[in-house]
């Protein structure tokens, strides 16, 4: 099934979210369509034109944002002394919502990736009103035993890339909370050490994704790769701001809240967060979920047959106003 065809947005804008921070949003499709809204993926990342492409056009009005400090809003996470501190999931949420209104709508299906799909649960979970479906991919639930398996745990499958990856760290930050170490060196006043930490830190997300370091073309922008790189520690070294009993995971703990919403989890079958778990746990969990799996995939949203059990999940919501 290929991807619907590559479009235009018909509208777009910055919305003052509050804090200093305006937001980027874009629309495509059809403007009288069922709402979605797409999440990127990161912490860190941005949103951008392959998304709607998962979309009927005809059916949906699709709403793709960078969220705070990511993309094209503003101010950017890549510019030392950018204020992290306001950039939490609770304000992520809280952007949503004000988007929503000010796009004028009611409900609108949410689509996210990876970190996204951490963000739009918890959304849901909060806002179970404005979510009318769930279609995520890459699913996470930004637990602490997610983000020590990621930082530590895969080290022992890319031993030579984790030796690396702790070599950047000074040797009394070695143990504990690693993404909350490499936080501190991309918060250093030395320029010097915060681009070391933010090639450091990319290099090691590369090589646990099972790819050689610097193979994916945005880390090899120094913009990009110290924003997201500043932006993924900010959250994955504070439990995803989810509160103090993170470890086995407040998505998961309240995962009873998204009964009534109906929701579509697609998962590369060698996904490295499976070894958790996580994602089988979330689907037995939910009232009224479908997992469907991928084999020969792995966290990439864009992998053969990835695409196609996406598609085929917001076809089916399409025919839901």
């Amino acid at each position: 099934m290929p991807l619907y065809p590559e479009i235009e947005p018909y509208a777009h804008g910055m919305l003052d979210v509050g804090d200093g921070n305006r937001l980027y949003w874009e629309t495509y499709g059809n403007p009288d369509g069922k709402p979605a809204v797409t999440l990127h993926g990161g912490p860190g990342s941005s949103g951008n034109a392959y998304f709607p492409r998962l979309f009927d056009p005809e059916a949906y009005r699709i709403v793709v944002l960078d969220q705070r400090g990511c993309g094209r809003s503003t101010p950017s996470a890549s510019v030392y002394g950018t204020d992290m501190s306001v950039n939490t999931t609770a304000h992520l949420i809280a952007d949503l919502e004000s988007l929503r209104r000010h796009l004028g709508i009611e409900r609108w299906l949410v689509w996210g990736v990876s970190w996204g799909s951490v963000l739009g649960l918890r959304y849901a979970q909060t806002h179970p009103g404005a979510v009318s479906e769930l279609v995520l991919t890459g699913v996470a639930t930004g637990s602490h035993a997610e983000v020590a398996l990621m930082t530590r745990g895969l080290g022992r499958i890319y031993p030579a890339a984790f030796e690396k990856f702790l070599a950047g760290l000074p040797e009394g930050e070695r143990e504990g909370n690693l993404a909350a170490a490499y936080n501190r060196l991309l918060e250093s006043p030395d320029a010097e050490v915060r681009e070391r930490a933010a090639r450091d830190w990319t290099d090691w997300e590369t090589a646990a994704a099972g790819q050689p370091p610097r193979s994916e073309p945005r880390y090899e922008d120094p913009v990009f790769r110290m924003g997201f790189a500043r932006t993924v520690t900010h959250y994955w070294g504070n439990g995803h701001f989810l509160g103090e009993d993170n470890d086995d995971g407040v998505v998961l703990r309240d995962a009873h809240l998204l009964k009534g919403i109906p929701g579509t989890l697609v998962q590369g079958g060698l996904d490295f967060g499976n070894l958790l778990g996580i994602v089988w746990r979330l689907h037995h969990a939910w009232p009224g979920s479908e997992l469907v799996t991928v084999d020969e995939a792995g966290h990439n949203a864009g992998a053969p047959g990835m695409a196609e059990a996406l598609m085929a999940a917001t076809d089916k919501y399409a025919a839901r106003r």
